[in-house]
């Protein structure tokens, strides 16, 4: 005996589309989703990068348009490589790109000491979770308030510095270094404390995440082997964060050529522009010099063949990195 069951009524099935009208659909419902990101992007990153290049051949200047050639109040006549030119004989734009050079070798002493207070925290440090804490509280803490208070410890009358120097008989009281005043002391200074905010920020956290990642059985077979501690760290630790030092590495370098708040708050570039770096060079040609806005386009196109240069040699230099 046999029991029919009637199936509920339904509408039929559309037929299923082609494979043009289906890729078609896709395509457009993608657009939908990256239409607004895309749309920004396009209005505020890719023309103004354009708008750059194309300033950067140009005069560029606040003057009154002449010859009929302007646009937005730019004299827009074209002057092929001028500006560019400019930069072979410009000395305040070979000390700036020297400043910069300097202030970044924050970035291998801030990852040395990174890697440091990760394998601190790593190895059984007691309070792990408030120490981690304290240290990430530089980067969570926001950049203008610090550089305040590390100007106001260089101070020479009233900072903390030069009154713990003059507690401990190195200086007499009220006749400290002038740490942010002297063209000497000031890159010291500035790297100094580039160093201790990037020390404990970002870069420690993504050196804890891979250090939990090493697998143990290789520390337990480099003890069986009689590995001391510089070995283990050397043949075993260190090569298994060779990924997460590229891509820091990579990151810091971008970031180290375009420093640029923090010498606009601690020292505006001075004294006698010791710590002017190639991005407050542009700064400076572009808000501070009266008809020089071509200028600071065609460094800022240097800078970008400078950050794409870098990125490239770091990329081509750390390929087994990105390859493990």
């Amino acid at each position: 005996m046999s029991l029919a069951i009637d199936s509920p009524a339904g509408p039929p099935l559309s037929p299923p589309l082609d494979p043009g009208r289906r890729a078609a659909r896709d395509l457009a419902r993608g657009l939908c989703y990256l239409g607004p990101n895309l749309g920004g992007f396009l209005v505020f990153t890719a023309l103004p990068v354009l708008a750059v290049f194309w300033v950067a051949f140009t005069e560029g200047t606040y003057a009154p348009v002449r010859d009929g050639g302007g646009l937005l109040g730019l004299d827009a006549r074209f002057v092929g490589l001028a500006n560019f030119t400019l930069m072979l004989g410009d000395r305040d734009l070979a000390r700036c790109l020297w400043n910069t050079v300097f202030l970044m070798l924050s970035i291998p002493l801030g990852m040395a000491c990174s890697l440091g207070l990760a394998l601190l925290l790593h190895r059984g440090a007691h309070a792990k979770v408030v120490l981690r804490t304290l240290l990430f509280l530089p980067t969570v803490a926001a950049g203008i308030a610090l550089y305040c208070v590390w100007r106001q410890l260089y101070n020479q009358d009233a900072g903390l510095l030069n009154q713990t120097l003059a507690a401990v008989g190195l200086v007499a009281p009220g006749q400290g270094p002038d740490w942010l005043g002297s063209a000497l002391l000031a890159k010291p200074a500035l790297l100094l404390m580039l160093v201790w905010i990037g020390m404990g920020g970002t870069n420690m956290v993504l050196y804890l995440a891979g250090l939990q990642d090493v697998d143990p059985s290789l520390y337990e077979a480099a003890a069986i082997d009689g590995a001391g501690p510089w070995d283990t760290f050397r043949f075993v630790t260190w090569p298994a964060l060779r990924p997460t030092t590229f891509f820091i590495l990579t990151t810091n370098l971008i970031g180290g050529v375009q420093i640029f708040d923090q010498v606009l708050i601690m020292t505006g570039g001075g004294p006698e522009g010791s710590t002017s770096t190639i991005l407050h060079y542009i700064y400076r040609n572009l808000y501070e010099y009266q008809g020089k806005i071509g200028y600071a386009a065609a460094l800022s196109v240097l800078l970008f063949g400078i950050v794409f240069a870098v990125t490239l040699v770091n990329w081509r230099l750390q390929r087994g990195a990105r390859e493990a």
